[in-house]
């Protein structure tokens, strides 16, 4: 999540959400809060309508991860700090279960697709060979009529 959303949700500006952040660095590692670089900010800025705002800001945005969300709420420590902060770590594990099954389900679509891929070309096969049985190739016919003694 984006520094700007966090501090919406957490009732502070992102200025004071940074600040608790570089007083408590240490908290921060870089599997739990990382700086957007000119390019992955632009594409945010541009997939994200509600960030429009950060177009002109010459500040690069910070994105947490879920474990940083949980570590913000302990060094924000208020009452709207701890109820938000409930409230993205259920909504991050509901992310990770969603994510679990559909990665269950496409696997099982996989080897499904698997099985009948091999399937149509052994259909396919099954048809030419029954095309062959229903309409054999016939044998050269023997001209009737009368035939020279040079002719066959």
């Amino acid at each position: 999540m984006i520094d700007r959303d966090l501090a919406e949700l957490y009732g502070v500006t992102t200025k004071r959400l940074n600040e608790q952040v570089k007083r408590n660095k240490k908290r921060f590692p870089e599997d739990f809060m990382f700086q957007l670089t000119e390019e992955e900010k632009a594409e945010v800025v541009a997939k994200c309508d509600h960030l429009k705002v950060l177009k002109y800001s010459p500040n690069l945005p910070f994105a947490f991860t879920e474990h940083g969300a949980v570590m913000l709420a302990s060094i924000l420590n208020s009452e709207t700090a701890i109820e938000v902060n409930i409230q993205v770590i259920r909504v991050f594990t509901k992310m990770r279960e969603m994510i679990l099954t559909h990665k269950d389900i496409l696997l099982q679509l996989e080897k499904i697709e698997k099985k009948l891929t091999n399937h149509d070309e052994d259909i396919m096969l099954i048809f030419k060979y029954l095309n062959q049985l229903l309409n054999p190739p016939q044998p050269p016919r023997r001209k009737i009529g009368f035939r020279k003694d040079d002719e066959d």
